[in-house]
């Protein structure tokens, strides 16, 4: 059997400027990154105000499992599909982040024929967003620490810095450091931290801006510290913002590329679902909704953090309105969630998967909180019984909910063709109601409280005395009407990952609390979660390797 990276490569890729004019993108609205990479002009992405939208599509899934669920997979092949039967389709994703490219998880460009091209630049460095980002965001860190060591005007407390470097890579070892060691001229000697660069508020605000100057505005607006009389300090107060716009005035414009079957896709953006907003660009929507008929995008992990996320966040804040969700399953997930281990989840067991399925029926329930429509689908593998297919059919339609099969991941679009035919049914026969799970006035802690309850189905939320004192601080400061970013781990509904199925009887830890005040929202730190991610003992990077014509083997 081919790897992904094995039919990326074999994958026979068209000029962008040949894609792009599936969308009525002509060359001039293009700046190319070499021949199959470009960005959207400014002025192009202007001269779409106006125009009508199309249908908005969002793809999430159940919790993750090491069973897989191929949620990227089911968006570009349900792209895919939609082409094939003749439909303007346009997909939009997030990029990935080094760190689970060189750790665990793998890529982020889908699999087997269903994959986004081309795969290894699109892991890799792409067109450098990410180190945009990082930039960015070091920056802001080393004029703040070069302010306090020059006299400290603003009269900031050292103790009271918030605003962490970061790597776009997995490093433990620097989530807490001193620096300003040696002598005097080398800085104030102070703790500090790094974060994923997925989890900057940067990340964040890229995302959710409307374009440059909206930028400005929400990176000026950045706490980056406060002072000893406990006032913030801003991006602007340092005078940091027109430095880090212009390090970031390439990277807020969407990239376009394609899949292996040459369908346009729109990928930009790529903050972490677990610890941060987990949607792409608000630009690349926007602009995907003028370009097609069918916009297909995802979020990140199961649909209690991805979904949430996107229909809380994002389209609260961008006036988006999803048409429908699509909620990916497997069989084998659902197994290991019902208890069977990772060895022994080819062979049938329907008492497991009715044991197991229970996740899935929560995120069912979750997502018609929302009234918009529920596609289920079953990303398909070949040991998979026709009698747990079955049962798992029937009880998503009990539900309420249409289901079709995918086999889109050996098939490509052809394998996505009954998912595409039944999604298009529900969009002409069930309109969207869609509404968010709270209102803007609601506090702050009542807010963290309804996620947790509604779409955890947690008793309660514990805050340590900390986070409620900062609550507190937050809503004085005029930060209260803010929604709320649960960072939370994503293998499991509750914020124990070990957890599985649908947990009850149990209690959220909110144990800190923080404002993103440039990007627009509250984050609450439930559990164990770190926004610095570490590597695993044998991280992916020991098998990745290039060789000397400049071909790259053991990304995935």
């Amino acid at each position: 059997m081919k790897t992904d990276i094995q039919i990326a490569q074999e994958a026979t890729l068209k000029p962008i400027w040949e894609v792009a004019q599936k969308l009525d993108i002509e060359m001039d609205d293009l700046e190319l990154y070499g021949k199959y990479k470009a960005k959207l002009s400014d002025e192009f992405l202007a001269s779409l105000e106006g125009k009508k939208d199309g249908k908005l599509v969002l793809v999430t899934a159940i919790n993750p499992t090491p069973a897989g669920e191929g949620k990227t997979t089911t968006t570009v092949g349900l792209g895919e599909a939609l082409g094939k039967l003749g439909k303007k389709a346009v997909i939009a994703l997030r990029e990935p982040s080094l760190g689970p490219c060189f750790g665990i998880k793998g890529g982020a460009a889908g699999g087997g024929y269903a994959q986004v091209v081309p795969m290894e630049d699109l892991n890799l460095h792409f067109t450098g967003d990410f180190h945009a980002i990082t930039s960015a965001n070091n920056l802001l860190a080393a004029m703040l620490d070069n302010h306090i060591m020059q006299g400290n005007a603003l009269g900031i407390d050292p103790k009271q810095v918030v605003w962490k470097r970061c790597l776009d890579m997995n490093d433990r070892a620097l989530r807490n450091i001193v620096i300003g060691l040696g002598k005097k001229s080398d800085g104030v000697v102070r703790e500090d931290h790094f974060i994923i660069t997925v989890a900057s508020e940067i990340m964040a605000i890229l995302c959710l801006a409307d374009d440059i100057a909206d930028l400005k505005k929400r990176l000026g607006r950045i706490i980056v510290a406060y002072r000893y009389d406990g006032t913030p300090v801003t991006a602007a107060d340092l005078k940091a913002v027109g430095s880090m716009a212009a390090l970031l005035k390439d990277a807020i414009r969407p990239n376009l590329i394609q899949t292996i079957e040459n369908t346009p896709a729109l990928v930009h953006g790529g903050p972490f679902a677990n610890i941060a907003h987990g949607c792409n660009s608000v630009r690349a929507t926007k602009a995907a909704l003028k370009l097609a008929d069918y916009v297909i995008t995802e979020a990140g992990f199961g649909a209690d953090l991805g979904a949430e996320k996107f229909l809380d966040i994002k389209c609260r804040m961008a006036g988006l309105k999803p048409d429908a969700v699509v909620l990916v399953a497997t069989v084998r997930a659902l197994k290991y969630n019902g208890g069977v281990p990772k060895t022994e989840l080819a062979a049938e067991n329907l008492e497991a998967l009715k044991a197991g399925i229970v996740n899935l029926e929560k995120h069912i329930e979750n997502l018609k909180q929302y009234d918009v429509p529920v596609v289920v689908t079953l990303n398909r593998f070949t040991e998979d019984t026709d009698a747990e297919l079955s049962y798992v059919e029937n009880f998503c339609r009990e539900r309420g909910c249409d289901f079709a099969l995918s086999e889109v991941w050996g098939k490509g679009g052809e394998g996505g063709i009954e998912l595409a035919n039944h999604l298009l049914e529900t969009l002409e026969t069930k309109p969207s109601k869609f509404h968010t799970l709270y209102p803007d006035e609601m506090p702050l802690k009542e807010k963290i409280e309804t996620v947790a309850k509604k779409i955890y189905g947690a008793d309660g939320v514990s805050f340590d005395p900390a986070a409620l004192t900062t609550l507190e601080k937050l809503t004085e400061l005029g930060f209260g009407n803010m929604p709320v970013c649960m960072a939370k781990t994503q293998y499991s509904l509750s914020d124990d990952p070990k957890k599985l199925g649908r947990p009850t009887g149990f209690t959220v830890n909110v144990r800190e609390v923080y404002v993103s005040a440039g990007a627009g929202f509250v984050v609450a730190i439930t559990g164990t979660i770190m926004t610095m991610p570490g590597l695993p003992k044998s991280p992916a990077a020991e098998r990745i390797d290039v060789n000397e014509e400049g071909k790259i083997d053991g990304l995935f």
